[in-house]
């Protein structure tokens, strides 16, 4: 038999994970299915709240003594309502939010990992890449907007890895909205991640000038699009897709961009959608030398890019985003100020809130969490505020629970 349920505590190392037996919160893996091939991984799932696993013999190693197995679980009986089968339940952005935590720090130490074999000419651990698009998927599929919104919390100087996480998922997540085959949404995961993998060939200095470039310098930076679709095929990933993106994401709709100055239809799907992300998360994260600005004030910028972006890409960023992204501050008709948690995919303009100050006043008010598409809240969003405006500290601890620092939230 292939499949065989045993408790947590006769699990050995080779041994492939089919199944953890139990809820996403009793364990500290992102992974539905794995190789144990780390001796730290066995000692977290020894330690972890679960009872039991379901181990796939033909991927790893068997059971040692067959006594210790377990009968299966029973299959849960299907819930209907009205002799109709009940939709899934929803999963909230704080259900999502521990896992997709975990998964931004898999991604920072798969992408410097692999950022560094491109330095040194090592081929790509695609294997690796691979798992983390799928990761992507997964997360975007439970919940379409914390992943997201967890990759604006990195520092500055974590800007690489996790500026290709956030363009990574940006993309699926607007692949979505355009109605791209699902079969496609993995490969668009990893054209994102590897999308400024030139990168990692130019000198540090280039990448962190807080002024303006010379000439020299600008032309210099411009070709990270050819040397890292050239540095693809180097390393054993030979994609044409792929490295049409790394080659062509700079380019711009009215022939503006680089490296080939293409413009309107010349310029293939991907690398459109690419540039539009790309500029989205480069916006709203902070940088070696600038600070990101608030999710509705990158957009209302982009909206001024005239000729820049594919306009329906950009469209279908917006809705993706929501007209009051994740992290948004806005005023109240009350005149009290409140920070974006949760968006209804069906209604756009009422989002769920946190209150937490007195714009009349000058004040903090308690915190209350409302959602505005009840039908019987009085309060509606008067306008769109911008938190340096205001001055608040710590202002992404009001919506993540989490606060940037020194210390980097993603290990």
């Amino acid at each position: 038999m292939a499949y065989k349920r045993i408790p947590k505590d006769a699990v050995i190392q080779g041994m492939y994970i089919h199944e953890l037996c139990g809820a996403w919160m009793d364990h500290p893996f992102w992974k539905p299915r794995f190789l144990l091939d780390n001796p730290r991984d066995l000692k977290r799932l020894r330690g972890s709240a679960l009872k039991s696993v379901v181990i796939d013999t033909r991927k790893g190693l068997d059971l040692e003594d067959d006594d210790l197995e377990l009968p299966p679980l029973p299959e849960p009986l299907p819930r209907a309502i009205n002799g109709k089968p009940e939709a899934p339940k929803v999963i909230e952005f704080a259900d999502e939010q521990d896992r997709a935590m975990r998964l931004c720090s898999f991604a920072k130490s798969v992408l410097q990992e692999n950022f560094n074999l491109a330095r040194a000419g090592q081929p790509l651990d695609k294997a690796l890449l691979d798992e983390l698009s799928t990761g992507i998927c997964a997360s975007l599929d439970r919940h379409p907007h914390a992943l997201i919104s967890l990759t604006r919390l990195r520092r500055a100087d974590e800007y690489a890895q996790l500026h290709a996480l956030g363009v990574s998922a940006l993309m699926v997540l607007v692949a979505k909205r355009l109605g791209l085959p699902e079969a496609l949404w993995e490969r668009i995961a990893l054209a994102g991640l590897l999308h400024d993998l030139g990168e990692t060939l130019m000198p540090a200095k280039l990448l962190n000038s807080p002024g303006e470039l010379s000439r020299i310098d600008s032309l210099m930076l411009q070709e990270h699009t050819a040397r890292g679709a050239e540095l693809l095929a180097q390393l054993g990933i030979d994609d044409p897709v792929l490295q049409d993106v790394c080659l062509h994401h700079h380019e711009q709709m009215d022939g503006g961009g680089y490296p080939e100055h293409l413009s309107g239809e010349r310029i293939s799907l991907l690398p459109r959608l690419c540039h539009v992300c790309d500029v989205y998360d480069a916006l709203t994260c902070d940088r070696p030398y600038k600070n990101g600005c608030s999710p509705a004030s990158a957009l209302t910028q982009m909206a001024k890019f005239a000729g820049h972006f594919d306009e329906k890409m950009f469209n279908a960023l917006v809705k993706a985003m929501g007209v009051y992204p994740t992290g948004s501050l806005v005023k109240l008709s009350s005149g009290r100020l409140a920070v974006v948690l949760e968006q209804h995919n069906d209604s756009l303009l009422t989002p769920k809130v946190k209150v937490f100050f007195s714009s009349t006043n000058r004040t903090a008010v308690p915190q209350e969490i409302i959602d505005l598409s009840r039908g019987n809240n009085p309060e509606k969003i008067i306008s769109r505020e911008t938190p340096e405006d205001w001055g608040f500290p710590h202002f992404d601890e009001l919506w993540s629970g989490a606060r940037k620092g020194r210390i980097s939230l993603f290990g």
